[in-house]
């Protein structure tokens, strides 16, 4: 397990991360949202031991990283894709690395095949494009054969045969009890990979749980409902004190739909049931991810584009923002 007590990391004056805490579960794939500059890779640094905290800190079965007897063979991470020397072909860097830990070369040649790397292990990789450096990364993360997997932004540069590789990657992995530990921007690649979310903003954490929690939840979802007696149905949801928006009469419903927040299709059927009224649609939309994640962080981004400036606090214009901006991009890049 992954645990994460009141972290607070600060590079000078900017607060990257701050009193942040959480915990992971074995055995699944916990997605870890926010948006940039919210403190997600400065988070997975800590773990991993490459920033030191400033204060709290960040263990992996109860050990600082620092302290694990053999870390390749406990943790597998992927920071940097291109994090590589670029004279070195890929069968090279792999085998410096499992040279260190005393890995075989045989599972250097079993991670290049799992990777889809075993047709170009002996180019150099000043030639690798951003996915195959993604790939690379990935298969010096599974070196180990670790217990946890930790992985920031994996797919970036892939192509949608490699997004799902590795989507299924991390599903396999998480099914053999291992921890899986992810960050990404694409919410529909979260929304159909995570059973856990942690969203943090501003170096906060704003919300965590399981996915489910976020896309099935009554409060985002709506109900739909079309039926010829639209004076009866309407009476029926007024008896009951249930909100609802009406839309016109068009193709698709001929009598009018009802839109209905904050309700469940079942409660709604059940209504329509003991009030002897027909239905000819009964529907439950839920909203994105997507839709989620940005009404939870929109207080919390670095810079805001329906405004055209960066926000502070509660999405208020900052004035100082374009002479920071030299100092924030600095900030960000450590």
């Amino acid at each position: 397990m992954i645990q994460v007590e009141h972290l607070t990391k600060k590079y000078g004056s900017k607060i990257a991360v701050d009193d942040l805490s959480f915990s992971l579960t074995p055995g699944r794939v916990t997605g870890f949202l926010g948006p940039n500059g919210s403190g997600k890779s400065t988070t997975m640094r800590c773990i991993v031991g490459l920033d030191r905290p400033t204060s709290g800190r960040t263990t992996i079965g109860g050990v600082a990283y620092t302290n694990l007897a053999s870390p390749l063979t406990s943790v597998g991470a992927l920071l940097d894709g291109k994090a590589f020397h670029p004279a070195r072909t890929a069968r090279g860097q792999l085998r410096i690395v499992a040279a260190s830990h005393g890995i075989a070369k045989k599972r250097v040649d079993e991670v290049l095949e799992l990777t889809g790397l075993r047709e170009v292990a002996s180019k150099r990789l000043r030639g690798f494009s951003l996915g195959m450096g993604q790939r690379l990364g990935i298969a010096i993360a599974l070196l180990g054969d670790p217990e946890v997997l930790i992985l920031d932004e994996p797919v970036n540069g892939l192509d949608p045969d490699g997004v799902r590789w590795v989507r299924t990657l991390m599903r396999d992995y998480a099914a053999r009890g291992r921890t899986v530990f992810v960050s990404s921007h694409l919410m529909s690649e979260m929304e159909v990979t995570a059973d856990d979310l942690i969203i943090i903003g501003r170096g906060k954490l704003l919300a965590s749980g399981p996915i489910r929690n976020f896309t099935e939840n009554a409060a985002h979802a709506t109900v739909h409902v079309v039926g010829p007696d639209v004076a009866g149905i309407e009476a029926a949801l007024r008896a009951e004190n249930i909100t609802f928006t009406f839309k016109p009469p068009s193709d698709e419903a001929p009598s009018g739909r009802f839109l209905i927040e904050g309700a469940t299709s079942p409660r709604i059927g059940h209504l329509a049931f003991t009030h002897g009224l027909e239905l000819h649609e009964l529907s439950e939309l839920h909203s994105s991810l997507e839709d989620i994640f940005i009404e939870l962080t929109q207080s919390s981004v670095e810079y805001d584009v329906r405004t055209g400036a960066a926000t502070v606090g509660y999405g208020q214009p900052d004035p100082t923002f374009l002479n920071q901006a030299e100092t924030q991009m600095e900030g960000d890049r450590s």
